[in-house]
């Protein structure tokens, strides 16, 4: 069987490529611009000023390597000016209100940002020629689960959301589908798919209540580690397993059309307690640290455990996970002690994504 690692295959299709990620000023949104940055790509971003501080982007000094536009994803005018100036090929929508917690407290605006932002988003493609793929990136939680059963869920499960934020993917999920019916069937040139990925970690996210960065802060406080549900289970993966999905399935849809659809992306393991994710962090972390919980008070519905099967993903491009947990937990290890000691984070990026991109590969029944 034929294995091929990916930089030399991403590099021949995005290289001068023009290319539009929304959300690039967020953790995952930068890793990706970094990297299409690293294969060749002509890359233009359409985002909010990022709401962390500290903040990956601004660390690695993004407007110097991107071109930036600062911008509502709710405002139709500003982002089709923008669509309209990078006259992109490809399209990877990120920009997102991403956080359950935050969903419950703002469900409006979840709604607004997650719904809205991407028919905007679809309208502007519409209207734009020159667009040949669009990825719209949603999330593991889009699934319903009526019977509470810890499993796998495939792409064909239905879609359904507890909690305002997983119920605005799910829209999200079906405005793309329209669009797609309505004013894409027909297109040779726009092919349309959707991701759900499972929960991403990795060196530069900052965002509230989640446990990498829970734990991050923490450490470099000189506290114990809070963990609110340490037998919750989620598909953990590195950061950098998601873009190499994103930019496979957005380059072979392009190529191919029949490719077009929905996708799963998570590790092989069925899931990681947030209890086991902070022992592997506090292990690598060293230096004394370690964690605790404790119950909370009127916490918001989250669920127990998620799981995804990744069977198409995998078979469909011969798609393969790169780095074990272990692995990933020691690259945002590493990341993290750049920042912390001050030292050259853009260096330890390029480092992580040339690593992993060279280690990276797919089967022969891939690409």
């Amino acid at each position: 069987m034929a294995v091929r690692t990916m930089t030399e295959l991403y590099q021949s299709f995005y290289n001068g490529k023009r290319v539009l990620v929304t959300g690039h000023t967020g953790f995952m949104g930068t890793w990706l611009c970094k990297t299409l940055s690293m294969m060749g790509a002509d890359v233009y971003g359409y985002a909010l000023a990022p709401e962390t501080d500290p903040c990956i982007f601004r660390i690695l000094r993004g407007e110097e390597w991107i071109r930036s536009v600062t911008g509502d994803i709710r405002n139709y005018d500003k982002l089709y000016a923008c669509v309209k100036d990078a006259s992109p090929e490809l399209v990877f929508h990120l920009a997102a209100q991403p956080i359950v917690r935050e969903s419950y407290r703002f469900p409006r605006e979840t709604f607004e940002t997650n719904v809205m932002g991407t028919v905007n988003l679809l309208e502007c493609v519409r209207s734009i020629p020159g667009v040949q793929g669009i990825l719209n990136v949603t999330t593991d939680k889009v699934y319903e689960n009526e019977t509470g059963e810890a499993r796998a869920f495939t792409e064909d499960d239905k879609l359904g959301g507890h909690d305002p934020y997983a119920g605005s993917k799910c829209c999200s999920e079906l405005a793309t589908l329209a669009y797609k019916r309505s004013f894409f069937s027909d297109c040779d040139c726009v092919a349309v798919a959707t991701v759900r990925a499972g929960n991403v970690i990795g060196g530069g996210d900052f965002s509230v209540d989640r446990i990498i960065p829970d734990c991050v802060r923490a450490v470099t406080d000189g506290k114990r580690i809070f963990v609110r549900n340490p037998f919750s289970s989620r598909p953990y993966q590195h950061v950098l397993e998601a873009v190499n999905a994103y930019l496979l399935i957005m380059m072979m849809q392009v190529k191919d059309r029949r490719f077009a659809g929905a996708y799963n992306i998570g590790p092989d393991a069925d899931g990681t307690t947030t209890g086991d994710l902070a022992d592997l962090f506090a292990g690598l972390w060293g230096n004394g640290a370690g964690w605790y919980t404790a119950a909370e008070q009127n916490a918001p519905f989250e669920a127990a455990a998620l799981s995804l099967d990744c069977a198409r993903l995998k078979e469909t491009f011969g798609w393969q996970q790169t780095w074990s947990l272990y692995d990933a937990i020691k690259a945002a290890v590493d990341w993290y002690r750049a920042w912390n000691d001050q030292g050259d984070c853009m260096r330890e990026t390029e480092k992580q994504i040339s690593a992993f991109f060279q280690q990276s590969a797919v089967s022969g029944n891939g690409p």
